[in-house]
């Protein structure tokens, strides 16, 4: 590779001081590279210079998740450089740096490409949004102190309908996220599966789901308090999303789109666990 874009968290690295050193290393090296000047966490498409063959993502998991977010459908390929905490998706440590950057360049890697989810907002049988997402779907209460309630179809039939704080739908690679924490399963990001889990249901048999890339599953939001108009609020990738009104359909399907990664060595799934959480 010999054309990069870095695109930096400004918050974590302070003055740019890693971005220029990355620059000039590259440049050294006899590559070509730019810095984007814009913000991590804006929403428009970042716009990537002709020829950019790589972008260098510098933060944690966080930052990464906006990028992908902003490169959706462009297909070029992400490393992470991680200045955060755990770094699932931000694994090349500082130490490593100066290793990573001349193995770029002399083009010893390998792609891993992560699959996306598509989430389509329907109110009154017309789509009112629609948004494409790396980590999860996460459709949550609006209000602090009561549930709401769902009714979950895969594949347009119904599973379950349970009152909950709200559901998780996630990726692979969001499995060792939000998902997590709920207690849903870890799945290897190369699968091409999804899960669907609930947020704290009020039942004891409510449990996780994992669906094969070719199910489809709608999650419509229902009224359950007579009289009362319950809302709630679904977030791709943490993002700002969009109110959800009682009787509005969330169809949420594997992406066309995928997001490519570099890969700069062979460690097993397990290892990153172990390092990682354990």
């Amino acid at each position: 590779m010999k054309n990069f874009l870095i695109t930096p968290n400004r918050q974590k690295d302070t003055g740019l001081a890693l971005t220029s050193h990355i620059k000039d290393t590259l440049i050294g090296m006899g590559a070509e590279c730019h810095i984007y000047d814009g913000y991590y966490n804006d929403v428009s498409p970042i716009q990537v210079p002709k020829g950019t063959e790589c972008i260098l993502v510098i933060g944690g998991d966080g930052t990464i998740l906006a990028a992908a977010g902003r490169l959706v459908g462009q297909n070029i390929p992400l490393l992470g450089i991680n200045l955060g905490t755990l770094g699932f998706l931000a694994d090349v440590d500082l130490k490593e740096l100066p290793e990573t950057l001349r193995d770029l360049v002399d083009d010893k890697y390998e792609l891993e490409k992560r699959m996306m989810l598509r989430g389509e907002v329907y109110r009154n049988g017309e789509r009112s949004g629609a948004f494409t997402a790396l980590n999860d779907f996460v459709i949550s209460r609006r209000s602090f102190s009561r549930m709401i309630g769902l009714s979950i179809e895969i594949n347009d039939v119904l599973i379950e309908q349970y009152h909950a704080d709200g559901v998780i739908v996630c990726t692979p690679t969001g499995s060792t996220s939000y998902n997590l924490s709920a207690g849903g399963p870890i799945i290897n990001p190369t699968c091409k599966n999804f899960v669907v889990t609930p947020i704290c249901p009020h039942s004891l048999a409510i449990r996780s789901v994992v669906l094969a890339k070719s199910d489809v599953v709608t999650i419509t939001l229902e009224n359950i308090r007579h009289g009362q108009r319950e809302e709630a609020v679904i977030s791709p990738d943490g993002r700002e999303g969009v109110v959800l009104r009682p009787g509005d359909q969330v169809r949420i399907y594997k992406a066309e789109e995928s997001t490519p990664f570099i890969k700069m060595k062979e460690v097993s799934f397990v290892k990153i666990l172990k390092e990682k959480l354990l």
